[in-house]
């Protein structure tokens, strides 16, 4: 599984006009099945970035989890994170789970999360969404399962 996450201070994601979910202070999760992920791997990477210590302390060194901030987490398919541009300048997206395991394996990461003790908000699966967020930082980190 690919995931970009972002330090926020607040993100929200819309579809038709309607905000699906938002969330103040926590982590933008911009999350990728890809072909062969496992439920061991989504698993794996929730319990990672649950404890990730990317937000500062009292001391401003980013020292802190978001579990420690009791911070939450707005979780968002992104197919596109499969992305490979190595040919020609469109990129392909053919690594990329099947949509309904991509589906399952996202709604389980989420699932994940909440397991945690995180409050999650979610996107919808395959729908064209708009997210907005104000990056805290900023701090963007690539984690990828394969890796």
């Amino acid at each position: 599984m690919r995931a970009l996450i972002q330090r926020v201070s607040e993100a929200s994601v819309t579809v038709d006009g309607e905000v699906l979910g938002e969330i103040g202070t926590g982590l933008l999760i911009l999350i990728c099945a890809m072909q062969g992920d496992t439920e061991a791997q989504a698993e794996k990477l929730a319990a990672k970035i649950a404890k990730l210590r990317i937000f500062k302390d009292d001391e401003g060194r980013m020292n802190r989890s978001l579990l420690d901030i009791e911070g939450r987490a707005l979780v968002v398919s992104q197919f596109t994170l499969a992305a490979d541009t190595s040919r020609g300048n469109r990129p392909g997206f053919s690594t990329a789970a099947a949509p309904d395991d991509g589906n399952r394996l996202y709604e389980y990461f989420a699932g994940q999360m909440a397991a945690h003790g995180i409050a999650v908000a979610m996107g919808r699966f395959g729908a064209d969404m708009k997210v907005r967020l104000l990056n805290d930082g900023p701090v963007t980190i690539w984690m990828d399962t394969a890796d």
